[in-house]
C-alpha cells in the first residue's frame, strides 16, 4: 500500500493547492502539520534547499514546490485530469501557472506588506496584471477547459484567499466592477461544489491575517 504523507500549514494556498490536487484524484493521504516559525527535523531533511513547506512524501520520497507536485500528483495517480491532455493546452495552463506564481503573488505581496513607497507602486502593478488575467478569462468560465484545472488550482490565493487579506490588512488591491470576468472566475470557483466543501474557514483565515498584520503594525 502506498504511504502518502503531505507537510504544510492547514491555512496556506500552497499547501491547499496539493490538498486539493490529491482530493481530485482521490488519494488519501496524512497531513503533516508543520510550524513554520519552528521548522521540524523531517522538514529539513525533506527540502534542504528550500526548506518550506509544501512537501508531498511518497512512499519515502520527497517532493518539494507546489505545482511540481500537483503535476506529480496528476502523472501518478488515476483519477480526472488535473492538466489538459492536449500538449498545445497543455503547454498554455503550464505559462499561466508560471505567470500567477512569478509575476501575481509578489506584486501582490509587496502591494500588502511592502513599505508605503513599494505599496503604491505594487498596487498599480496589481491593477495592470488583473487586466491580463481578466482579457484571458473573457467568455470562459475557467482558465482552460469547462471545469477547475492546473491554472485555477494554481490561481487559488486569487480565487479565495486575496479577499480576506484585503478585508484584513484594509487594503484594498482591486475594485470589482473593473474586472468582471475575474470576479465571474472567482465566484464560480469559490462556489464549485467540489472546491467549497473542502476550502479553509474563512473566519479562521480573517482571524489568522488579521492577527498578523496587527502584529506587524505593533512591531513598526
Amino acid at each position: 500500500m502506498e504511504k502518502i504523507k503531505l507537510l504544510g500549514v492547514s491555512l496556506s494556498p500552497f499547501t491547499h493547492r496539493v490538498e486539493w490536487a490529491l482530493k481530485i484524484k482521490g488519494v488519501e493521504y496524512e497531513l503533516i502539520v508543520e510550524d513554520p516559525q519552528n521548522k521540524s527535523p523531517l522538514l529539513l531533511e525533506y527540502n534542504p534547499i528550500h526548506k518550506k513547506i509544501p512537501v508531498l512524501i511518497h512512499n519515502g520520497k520527497p517532493i518539494c514546490e507546489s505545482m511540481v507536485i500537483v503535476e506529480y500528483i496528476d502523472e501518478t495517480f488515476e483519477g480526472p485530469s488535473i492538466l489538459p491532455k492536449d500538449p498545445y493546452d497543455r503547454a498554455i495552463a503550464r505559462f499561466w501557472a508560471k505567470f500567477l506564481d512569478d509575476k501575481c503573488l509578489p506584486t501582490m505581496g509587496k502591494a500588502l506588506l511592502g513599505n508605503e513607497e513599494e505599496k503604491e507602486k505594487a498596487k498599480e502593478e496589481c491593477g495592470e496584471l488583473l487586466k491580463i488575467l481578466d482579457n484571458e478569462l473573457k467568455d470562459k468560465e475557467f482558465f482552460v477547459g469547462d471545469k477547475i484545472g492546473f491554472v485555477d488550482i494554481a490561481a487559488n490565493i486569487l480565487a479565495f484567499w486575496m479577499g480576506i487579506i484585503e478585508e484584513a490588512s484594509g487594503v484594498i488591491l482591486v475594485k470589482n466592477e473593473k474586472f468582471p470576468n475575474y470576479y465571474t472566475w472567482r465566484d464560480n470557483y469559490i462556489n464549485c461544489s467540489q472546491v467549497k466543501k473542502y476550502l479553509p474557514s474563512r473566519d479562521e483565515l480573517f482571524s489568522h491575517f488579521q492577527s498578523k498584520f496587527h502584529s506587524a503594525s505593533t512591531t513598526k
